[in-house]
């Protein structure tokens, strides 16, 4: 009976997010609210729901500080002279364009937005692209190939997710995948490389004579009052040691981030107002996200504390043999990118990977293999190919003018 109250807890959220019956929020909280009620575990309930709030408080706070510091980071103009310095060093080379590209949205994917790192990868690389006749399809796929690896930063939204579901840490989730992760940005790299040997063959000698291109800075005055060109150096090493603290595991996620956001407010805007207004312009983003996060904690805490998820798992485990369940974390591997065209990451990172993960525990495959797994491909290197997400509309608008 549990495990089919949990089974409809999920479907529920699952269908009415995906449906844009409801957001995630309400979807998160009424969910497990009404089955917890109709389960029988009466006012429970709700000491549940505050059980799940205690443990996701530090990463949703975390998030909150992470998005914020990210946003001054790259409203203060920090990546700008790395772009000006890929524009002088590519010239009119396709081969350097392209490899000069992926690395820009790389880095202009520091604070784990794919929505801006096209909005502002694009429109700096585009008029480069248009000049020496190369396909604006190439440019897509470029910075969809970058931005769905460095989507796997542990401040991201989907590291939040995955970390929330299943009350895992940075150094847990994150730390074990520098290596294949750096493996995959060097792929990346070599598959840019190869996708401007072809544009190079395509487009001949023609408009490949000359000097370099100049960067054409697109900012409106409004953006461009919180630019501090001057701080760029700082603000970078600044970047640098945050990172640093989060792989060290020697300072917790949450203070680091709210360090540094702190440091970064003083070291650019040293004026209140200025203050002021720069939190504003990232508030929404800030909220929204780690709203959503909170709101799982209705979920997670429901559904822990009164069984849901472990009779799930154990009915799982009844109907699939030993034999492939040993394999759990390469199974959710596999469908991990392809999922990410079925599911959006609330509805997987907090209704069907805990589950998974219970399931993967029981034929002793550890709970934190299952989630590495399913994070590397569900909505990071599947993110830019999804229909679920806004953050690959953008590339879609450009890629056949």
């Amino acid at each position: 009976m549990i495990a089919l109250l949990g089974f409809i807890t999920v479907c529920s959220a699952v269908v009415l997010i995906m449906k844009k019956v409801m957001e995630p929020v309400p979807s998160l909280i009424l969910v497990p609210t009404i089955t917890g009620l109709l389960g029988g575990f009466g006012l429970d309930t709700f000491k549940f729901i505050v059980k799940g709030l205690i443990s996701v408080a530090p990463m949703g706070t975390m998030f909150i500080f992470a998005t914020l510091f990210f946003g001054i980071i790259i409203d203060a103009g920090t990546v700008k002279p790395i772009i000006r310095m890929i524009f002088r060093l590519v010239g009119r080379d396709p081969v350097k364009i392209c490899v000069g590209t992926g690395i820009l949205a790389m880095m202009v994917h520091m604070d784990g937005n794919g929505a801006v790192t096209f909005l502002i990868a694009v429109p700096a690389m585009m008029p480069l692209y248009d000049a020496l006749g190369m396909r604006r399809t190439t440019l897509a796929t470029i910075i969809a190939l970058s931005a769905g690896l460095m989507n796997t930063e542990p401040w991201a939204g989907t590291a939040q997710r995955a970390m929330v579901s299943l009350h895992l840490t940075p150094a847990d989730l994150w730390t074990p995948l520098l290596i294949p992760l750096i493996v995959g940005g060097i792929c990346i790299l070599a598959v840019d490389y190869y996708l401007g040997v072809c544009e190079r063959k395509r487009i001949g000698e023609i408009n490949l004579a000359g000097g370099s291109l100049e960067f054409q800075d697109m900012d409106t005055e409004e953006e461009k009052r919180f630019v501090r060109p001057k701080l760029a150096p700082v603000n970078m090493l600044l970047v640098v040691i945050t990172i640093g603290s989060l792989i060290s595991d020697k300072i917790p996620p949450v203070v680091a981030f709210m360090l540094a956001l702190s440091v970064a407010l003083l070291i650019n805007y040293p004026k209140v107002k200025d203050q002021k207004d720069i939190m504003n312009k990232h508030a929404k983003n800030a909220l929204l996200m780690a709203g959503i996060v909170f709101a799982t904690g209705a979920l997670v805490g429901v559904m822990s504390n009164t069984g849901m998820i472990t009779a799930m798992a154990n009915a799982i485990v009844s109907v699939v043999p030993t034999s492939l369940g040993q394999h759990m974390a390469l199974f959710v591997g596999i469908i991990g990118m392809p999922a990410s065209l079925l599911f959006d990451p609330s509805s997987f990172y907090f209704g069907v990977l805990p589950v998974l993960a219970e399931a993967g525990v029981s034929y002793g495959v550890p709970a934190v293999e299952v989630a590495r797994a399913a994070f590397l491909g569900q909505m990071n290197m599947g993110f830019p190919i999804s229909p679920l997400t806004g953050g690959n509309l953008p590339p879609c608008g450009i890629s056949w003018d």
